[in-house]
């Protein structure tokens, strides 16, 4: 299970289990945990640890949340990663033996790094079968694999195709544990595999993510075969390939 090391100037103060989904972080006594130091505001982060995936949220502190030195609003925590609130240092650490988490995905930087949609790789030709469709002229693939209730099609691996712009028609599996899609700076979200599907989570921009044309809320949202995902302005399709 993920755990936190709180410390000062290098000494250890205290070590907390993340065993509950969400952990709030602040000088107030209401705090799960507590820094009762003038440079902490009120109520300053959360760190909500939802399926395996932890996130760490800036609350408008006055002072400001960093990770590893760079200021952060919403971020997504990976093994090893310090948050920084003013001279205190919280560790963010994953136990291999986490049931659903290892940490080799946790430190994959290549799945973790900024993914602008504009510069989609296309998916080589003949790798799947296409059918064109009424719905604004996108591809959806077909398949003669079993539905499950929640829409996930089992044994399968998720793709998103874009559906607007130079780049339509172009694709990208979801082969990493977390794919981070948007512009830095404007939106950002991330896709995450997991044994229960695939979820889409909002990490960066006042604006969330759409799914079918409804804004996503704060929690990660379960995506289904063929739900259309719009993020900084790019319509994408997701979908399952067998």
């Amino acid at each position: 299970m993920p755990k936190l090391i709180l410390s000062m100037d290098g000494l250890v103060l205290k070590e907390i289990v993340l065993a509950k989904e969400r952990t709030s972080i602040g000088r107030k006594p209401v705090n799960d945990i507590q820094i009762d130091n003038l440079s902490i505001s009120g109520q300053h982060a959360v760190i909500t640890h939802i399926l395996g995936d932890t996130f760490l949220e800036d609350l408008n502190s006055t002072n400001g949340t960093y990770v590893n030195g760079q200021p952060v609003k919403k971020h997504v925590l990976r093994n090893n990663d310090v948050i920084e609130l003013g001279k205190y240092r919280i560790k963010y650490l994953v136990d291999a033996a986490t049931p659903g988490v290892s940490a080799t995905e946790l430190v994959d930087t290549a799945a973790l790094k900024p993914f602008d949609v504009g510069t989609v790789e296309a998916t080589p030709a003949g790798t799947s079968t296409q059918v064109r469709t009424a719905r604004g002229g996108a591809t959806q693939k077909t398949s003669s694999t079993t539905t499950t209730a929640t829409g996930r099609l089992l044994g399968q691996l998720g793709v998103i195709q874009v559906l607007n712009g130079v780049n339509t028609g172009q694709e990208l599996e979801l082969s990493k544990s977390v794919t981070t899609l948007g512009k830095p700076g404007q939106q950002v979200a991330v896709i995450t595999r997991r044994e229960q599907g695939y979820f889409i989570t909002h990490v960066e921009g006042e604006a969330h993510p759409q799914v079918n044309g409804a804004e996503i809320d704060v929690q990660a949202h379960r995506l289904n075969d063929h739900d259309i995902i719009e993020i900084a302005g790019v319509k994408m399709e997701f979908f399952l390939r067998s």
